[in-house]
C-alpha cells in the first residue's frame, strides 16, 4: 500500500468553510493536524503521515481555504485569504472535529496558521511544528523593505499586488506555480513530479480570489474579513507562543536559508531549532523523516 493509500478522505463544515480532509492512523490515537502552504496542498504529508500512523498518531490533513475540494460554504462569505482567516480556519476544524487538544504543524501558510492557534489558544495544543520559526506577520512593518536579493526571491509577492498578476495567476496557474516550486526547491530532484500531483488543487474556484487577496492584505493594498478584526489586533501584539516548538530552519529554501535564532525570545515554552541542510521551501515533502520525527518529539515531550 502506497501513502495515499492510507488515508481516508472527509469533509467537515465549520462557520465559513466545508473543510475537506485527509486523515490517517488509528482514530482514538493523540492527533497531529498538519498544514500545506501557497501553492501545495495536503499531498505534502503524504510520507508523514505513513511514518506517524505507524507509530499510533492520527493524522488530519486539511486542503486550506481556496485550495483541493475545500468550500466557502456562501457566495456572500469574502474570499480572505489573511493570516486571521487561516488561523481560525485551524481552531474551527479541531472544534468541528471534537479535538480537544492536538500537536500542529506546518509551512508557509499552514505554519502561519499553526502558529497562530500555538499563540491565541494554548490550550488545545500539545505541541507546535513550524518551518523557519516565527511565522505571524508582522503586518504594521510590511512596507519596510528587505535587502535587493531578497526582494527579488519574492517577485511574486509583488506581482501579485497588481491586476497584472491576479490575470497570470489566473492564465498560467500551473506555470507560474510550478516554476515557484521549483524556484523555493532548487536541490529537490522530486520536485516535478511532486508539483504535478498537487497541481489539480490549484484548480479550486476560489484558488486565485483567496491568494490574490492573502499577498494584498499582508502589504495592507486589500482590507480585511472584519470577521476577523479581532484576531487580527491579537496578533498585532506578537504574541508569544507558550507551547513546546520544534523548528525547522530550511537551508536550501530558494527564498533564502532559514534561520530562526532570533525568533527564540517569542517561543516561551521550550524550543527546538534543527538544520535541514539542502531542503528547500517544502520540508515535510523533501525530508519526511525528520519532519515526522518532530511530531513525535513534540507529542511526547521526555
Amino acid at each position: 500500500m502506497d501513502a495515499r493509500g492510507l488515508y481516508e478522505s472527509h469533509v467537515v463544515s465549520t462557520p465559513s468553510l466545508d473543510i475537506a480532509y485527509d486523515a490517517a492512523g488509528p482514530p482514538n490515537g493523540p492527533t497531529a493536524v498538519l498544514l500545506h502552504g501557497f501553492p501545495y496542498d495536503a499531498r505534502c504529508y503524504d510520507q508523514v503521515a505513513s511514518v506517524l500512523a505507524g507509530a499510533g498518531m492520527r493524522v488530519v490533513a486539511p486542503y486550506l481555504r481556496g485550495f483541493g475540494p475545500t468550500r466557502y460554504r456562501s457566495p456572500d462569505i469574502m474570499r480572505s485569504g489573511q493570516q486571521g482567516a487561516l488561523g481560525r480556519d485551524l481552531l474551527e476544524l479541531l472544534d468541528a472535529l471534537e479535538v480537544e487538544r492536538a500537536v500542529v504543524g506546518g509551512f508557509d501558510w499552514g505554519g502561519r496558521a499553526a502558529c497562530i492557534a500555538a499563540a491565541v489558544a494554548p490550550a488545545r495544543v500539545i505541541g507546535l511544528v513550524t518551518v523557519g520559526g516565527y511565522n505571524i506577520q508582522n503586518i504594521a512593518r510590511s512596507d519596510e523593505p528587505q535587502p535587493p536579493e531578497a526582494e527579488s526571491a519574492a517577485w511574486y509577492t509583488h506581482y501579485f499586488l497588481t491586476e497584472r498578476g491576479r490575470a497570470g495567476l489566473e492564465l498560467y496557474t500551473d506555470e507560474l506555480c510550478g516554476l515557484l516550486w521549483q524556484q523555493w526547491s532548487p536541490l529537490w530532484t522530486g520536485c516535478a513530479a511532486a508539483f504535478a500531483a498537487s497541481a489539480p488543487s490549484l484548480h479550486n474556484p476560489d484558488f486565485v480570489a483567496t491568494v490574490i487577496h492573502s499577498y494584498q492584505h499582508r502589504r495592507r493594498a486589500a482590507p480585511g474579513d472584519p470577521r476577523y478584526d479581532d484576531l487580527e489586533n491579537i496578533l498585532a501584539t506578537t504574541p508569544a507562543i507558550t507551547v513546546p516548538t520544534i523548528s525547522l530552519d530550511a537551508l536550501a529554501d530558494g527564498l533564502g536559508a532559514d534561520d530562526s535564532r532570533a525568533d527564540e525570545p517569542l517561543f516561551t515554552g521550550g524550543f527546538d531549532r534543527r538544520e535541514l541542510p539542502g531542503i528547500g521551501h517544502n520540508p515535510p515533502q523533501e525530508d519526511p523523516t525528520t519532519f515526522a520525527q518532530a511530531v513525535i518529539d513534540v507529542a511526547t515531550p521526555a
